[in-house]
């Protein structure tokens, strides 16, 4: 039997526990200066909260922006609940952190992107090519594995 460091699956874990932690602060704090966030999420997640007409609207994906208005941000190590406004409509929703794709914050050039596989069932499951850290969409500085990886 062989036992190995699943680097991927503890960079995966850490990737979004940085998250939490950024939305934390934002909920205790408010948003920094010039940070705002844009954040893709799989509305199909199981655990995901969205209004049905936002879902019939996004049925895979969703980008959210937390940036002048929102409201009740409350964060749980599962995932964060927050109302945002579409349309002068505040709308609450709650997104799992396994539900996230992308996390930007163009302010500072930063963003993570996840990449999933079909099926994520069992994140024990996940190796280092589950896990994809490129540019987003949006300019911002990329964290790269490539410095750890042999």
């Amino acid at each position: 039997m062989s036992r190995s460091i699943d680097y991927g699956n503890l960079m995966h874990r850490a990737m979004r526990g940085l998250i939490q932690q950024v939305l934390e602060d934002v909920a205790a704090d408010g948003l920094p200066g010039e940070h705002h966030f844009f954040i893709t999420f799989d509305t199909r997640h199981p655990d995901a909260k969205l209004a049905d007409w936002l879902h019939a609207r996004y049925p895979e994906e969703m980008t959210v922006v937390i940036q002048h208005w929102f409201a009740d941000l409350t964060v749980d190590p599962e995932g964060f609940a927050i109302t945002l406004n579409f349309g002068d409509a505040p709308e609450p929703l709650y997104i799992p952190f396994d539900a996230v794709r992308t996390f930007v914050d163009p302010s500072v050039e930063f963003g993570l992107r996840f990449e999933t596989q079909a099926s994520d069932e069992d994140d024990d499951e996940l190796t280092e090519a589950d896990l994809e850290v490129e540019e987003p969409r949006v300019e911002a500085e990329v964290v790269s594995l490539d410095t750890w990886r042999k």
